[in-house]
């Protein structure tokens, strides 16, 4: 067979396509602020970003910016393991680390990477990962990559993992790794950090946290999941990413000082990809100072959450919440979700249909999320839109 025979019988675009409401890859024209967006000629609120503190267009953030363009150029154009390393670079590296209380941390281009990096360097042939079934792609294309065996558990099921903890047979040569998202992106829920830790702690196992959609927002000081269960101390490696409340793009991998040594040293991702650029540095390290020295950042994020999840329940309409930025609106099936979302378009709002496999089947969702600079306003127009959209459709709610 041709090898291309497979992309030419993929239709399921297609029917999305010819009656109009294709969700995806909408090109956004204009942002004003990161609230509003301009897609087509129409003006929309965006409540679809992970820009959860609203610092993507903050002066101090964007001034930063500038100026290391200016001073450092637009890119290193190198690995950071040859020639693109900068004191930018260093230096973001050592306030992290102080900030998140571990000995030592690593950055690269993107979240993706760090966490395929991380995991693919670590975890050996006589090693077992135990991995939640609902983990984001990187986490397990990373497990993928890595001579280790998986071992998948039931999402966010404790007793599940401890079974597989005790019945799974490790190498003497080899370890255990538990794996999970902090905040789970589709569906917005917690894992119990807590509890993985004292299972680790019973059955000699490392805890890997992928915090991208926790870290600057969760936890009394905005370090994340295990912070917010009151745990951090006592994880072992914490991965974040700089595409949510850090406002850029890359991410980085925190822990103890000779394991990130070994990362520095034997991550494909690390040694034969190219450095973040001095922007994308600069806008992190100032993002840093106001999650550091703005908590009502934070506090005025989880109020507009909290509202909207009010919100969202007074209309009748099923929620999926965990704790985390982000609420998940259940519609229910494929078609019927991306109707409603087109026709939340036409009243001015961006969101972000979800369907299988990324949610399981007949649980296809719109999946909202919120930021620190929403105004009453905004929140006002979601939820109305949401109303006028379920009457229109004859929805039951």
């Amino acid at each position: 067979m041709d090898l291309f025979e497979k992309a030419r019988r993929y239709n399921r675009a297609d029917k999305p396509r010819e009656m109009g409401i294709y969700p995806y890859f909408r090109p956004i024209g204009e942002s004003k602020g990161g609230r509003r967006v301009r897609i087509g000629g129409r003006e929309l609120i965006m409540a679809g970003s992970n820009n959860y503190l609203g610092l993507t267009h903050d002066p101090r953030v964007l001034d930063s910016a500038k100026r290391a363009l200016e001073e450092f150029g637009s890119g290193c154009t190198g690995s950071r393991f040859l020639n693109g390393t900068l004191t930018l670079h260093e230096e973001l590296e050592r306030r992290l680390a102080k900030w998140l209380g571990m000995e030592a941390c690593i950055t690269s281009a993107t979240g993706f990477q760090t966490n395929f990096g991380a995991i693919e360097c670590l975890a050996h042939k006589h090693d077992v990962i135990f991995g939640d079934r609902d983990n984001h792609a990187s986490l397990i294309d990373g497990c993928r990559l890595a001579w280790a065996k998986l071992i998948k558990y039931k999402h966010n099921d404790m007793e599940d993992l401890e079974q597989k903890l005790q019945n799974v047979h490790v190498d003497d040569a080899g370890g255990r790794l538990i794996v999970t998202d902090g905040v789970f992106s589709m569906l917005g829920d917690l894992a119990p950090v807590d509890e993985i830790v004292d299972l680790a702690k019973t059955y000699e196992a490392r805890v890997m946290v992928d915090d991208a959609h926790a870290v600057g927002v969760l936890g009394e000081r905005g370090r994340g999941t295990a912070e917010h269960f009151g745990v951090h101390d006592e994880i072992d490696l914490l991965v974040g990413t700089f595409s949510k409340s850090f406002a850029c793009v890359g991410g980085f991998v925190a822990g103890p000082q000779k394991v990130i040594d070994y990362v520095k040293h034997t991550s494909r991702t690390v040694i034969f990809s190219a450095s973040m650029t001095p922007a994308s540095v600069a806008t992190v390290s100032t993002c840093l100072d106001i999650i550091e020295n703005e908590p009502e950042r934070r506090a005025q994020l989880w109020k507009n959450v909290a509202r909207m999840k009010q919100g969202f329940q007074e209309l009748g309409f099923e929620v999926i919440e965990g704790g985390g930025p982000i609420l998940s609106v259940v519609i229910g099936e494929d078609i019927t979700t991306m109707e409603f979302n087109a026709r939340l378009v036409e009243e001015g709002v961006f969101v972000n249909p979800v369907i299988p496999p990324a949610v399981p089947l007949g649980m296809s969702l719109l999946r909202t999320s919120y930021m620190a600079t929403h105004t009453e306003e905004d929140l006002d127009l979601i939820l109305r839109a949401f109303k006028n959209v379920a009457e229109t459709m004859r929805i039951a709610r």
